[in-house]
């Protein structure tokens, strides 16, 4: 099996420099000085072609044949060849050159959007991002014309392999179809019994950091290989063995970093629980983005903002904060945690109408990378969306088309995994439950053993073993779809039966 092992070298190497670019993305958005920028740019441009390089070389190409061909090779081994051919395909349809300018700017353009966040200032970001949307199209363009698809697809399959928009747009018209009226009935139920009391602050960043640490620790992360920082933007990085999560804090709120910090560890309990034999080779990567984003919203809506967690969580931030009264008890902090209300930010929105923030953005992003919709008319476009799906009037940019990274960061295709992600996390959930039905017990101890040793054994451990869908058809016996989701926001938030 030569021509497989010269294969599962090159990609060890792959793996380390991908590695090295983790650690210093995670830098570029936690630590790194703003004058910086440029060079930080240079830096991760030349890993960005390296890697491009080392990965198209064309003897790579004869390697994947050969090593096809060979005998002996077992399961985890013939997936292996199936996801490097899957990388060397995107990789080999893309100019070097491309790799470079976009790499530069992507970087460049995400330094900007920092400072036009700040100051809502569209205008200074436009040249930028119409930069990486022209280069992104053309990135597009490139894989589809080599992988026979539409640029759109092409970029897509890079987060979560195998997924089209045929796949996506049913999934989304039936949730278009339902939750405008499920939004409608659970704030009319909501209305109808007396609002949930606020807790009251201040709520100091050391306490909120040191409970972050303490839920993390029960949801099981391993500080030995990773860490916990601030970030303009919540995510998930780093490299191998170094996870690297961040937060973002406000002390007139005990709620939002919390959850960011849990909503991050469940993506790095996938990322710590990927199998050890593995984790430089293509296989041992996570199986793309819906289920990577199925594992942050397992944890952070299925499971930490259940009623079973908040009896845990309630004497937590009571005892932390030094709170007295019915304010803290545990009925009214899981109300709190389970409030439906519309709001502008993505992120802090609750799990029924955050749907309609990735249904925006997906029509949005498909519209741009198909030329229909101009940089210059993105802002009213995103206000017009806003205020259809979710009745809202946006008041400044930074409320509206400025408040995401991902599309300074050239993540075209990377929003719908968001929805796809809760889909799955749903499924997962109620299959894990289902199995072990003390997990919502444990949960209301603090004890996530249960449920993290499931996820090992069905998705963390699998890694790229299988295709997306089936994953989800061993783990749950069925393929991905909108059922489990909305019959689990019903049972929550109407109180139907399950």
């Amino acid at each position: 099996m030569q021509a497989y092992a010269t294969l599962t070298a090159t990609f060890a190497r792959l793996g380390a420099l991908g590695d090295a670019s983790g650690i210093l993305g995670w830098d570029t958005q936690t630590q790194m000085p703003d004058g910086a920028s440029d060079t930080r740019g240079e830096q991760m441009a030349v890993l960005s072609v390296l890697a491009h390089e080392i990965l198209t070389d064309p003897r790579n190409a004869e390697r994947l044949e050969a090593a096809e061909a060979e005998a002996g090779l077992g399961e985890w081994e013939r997936a292996n060849l199936r996801e490097m051919r899957r990388a060397y395909a995107h990789a080999a349809a893309v100019p070097g050159d491309l790799v470079a300018a976009s790499s530069r700017a992507t970087t460049r353009c995400e330094m900007v959007w920092r400072e036009a966040r700040r100051d809502s200032d569209f205008a200074r970001l436009r040249p930028h991002l119409e930069e990486v949307l022209q280069l992104q199209r053309l990135v597009g363009e490139a894989k589809g014309a080599a992988l026979g698809l539409e640029p759109y697809d092409a970029l897509l399959d890079g987060y979560d392999p195998g997924m089209r928009r045929a796949r996506i747009d049913p999934i989304f018209a039936e949730l278009r179809a339902v939750l405008p009226d499920l939004v409608v009935a659970v704030r009319e139920r909501q209305a109808a019994q007396a609002p949930p009391l606020p807790l009251p602050g201040p709520f100091p960043v050391a306490i909120q950091r040191e409970i972050g640490l303490r839920l993390m620790r029960a949801v099981g992360f391993d500080f030995s290989r990773g860490r916990l920082d601030v970030s303009l933007h919540p995510f998930c990085g780093g490299a191998t063995d170094d996870v690297r999560i961040t937060t973002r804090y406000d002390e007139a709120s005990a709620t939002g970093a919390l959850m960011g910090v849990l909503h991050e560890t469940g993506h790095a309990l996938y990322e710590q629980g990927r199998p050890a034999a593995w984790r430089h080779q293509p296989v041992g990567q996570a199986r793309g983005m819906s289920l990577h984003e199925s594992q942050s919203l397992l944890v952070e809506m299925q499971a930490c903002r259940s009623a079973e967690f908040c009896t845990y969580l309630a004497p937590t931030l009571r005892e932390a904060f030094g709170g007295e009264g019915p304010a803290w008890e545990a009925e009214n902090l899981h109300r709190l945690y389970t409030r439906v209300e519309p709001g502008f930010i993505r992120v802090d929105a609750d799990e029924v109408t955050y749907p309609a923030h990735i249904l925006l953005r997906y029509r949005l992003e498909t519209a741009m990378i198909a030329g229909d919709l101009a940089v210059a008319d993105l802002p009213g476009a995103f206000n017009d969306g806003m205020k259809a799906l979710l009745g809202l009037t946006v008041p400044d940019d930074r409320n509206g088309c400025l408040q995401d990274i991902h599309w300074p960061g050239g993540s075209f295709g990377y929003f719908p995994t968001y929805t796809l992600g809760a889909l799955a996390a749903a499924q997962l959930f109620k299959a894990a439950c289902a199995a072990h039905p003390g997990i919502r017990p444990a949960l209301a101890e603090g004890d996530f053993s249960q449920l993290r040793g499931w996820l090992r054994e069905n998705v963390h451990a699998r890694a790229s073993l299988m295709e997306t869908d089936e994953l989800l058809i061993a783990a749950t016996g069925k393929p991905l779809g909108a059922d489990d989701f909305l019959a689990h926001l019903r049972r929550r938030y109407l109180g139907a039966a399950a």
